[in-house]
């Protein structure tokens, strides 16, 4: 499932993302703030983009246990740059009920 959701973000299918990974009741707790539902997870991703720009993810690791999720990732963009993404998932009935995102953008 959380597979799922990394290999339609690199193909850069958020709404067939959303509708099929997230519950429609997700919270996204970030370093700016709580996202709720399909429209905060929108939120969170554009918000991202905004902050990157154009540019390619490197999932590092993942590890999976149970119902739970953790995430270590890089991304270039054309506006900036991250290498100390961290996510983690808590995973319910096939979608994902709850994901921490942390990053930091440096400026190119």
């Amino acid at each position: 499932m959380i597979e799922s959701h990394l290999a339609l973000r690199k193909a850069g299918e958020v709404e067939q993302d959303i509708e099929h990974n997230f519950s429609p009741d997700v919270v996204l707790l970030t370093g700016t703030g709580v996202y709720r539902g399909h429209d905060g997870v929108r939120s969170s991703s554009a918000e991202l983009s905004r902050y990157l720009g154009e540019g390619t993810f490197q999932y590092r690791q993942l590890l999976v246990e149970g119902r739970a999720g953790f995430l270590e990732w890089a991304a270039d963009g054309s506006a900036g740059r991250i290498r100390d993404g961290a996510d983690s998932f808590v995973v319910e009935d096939g979608r994902i009920v709850l994901q921490t995102i942390h990053y930091t953008v440096n400026g190119d």
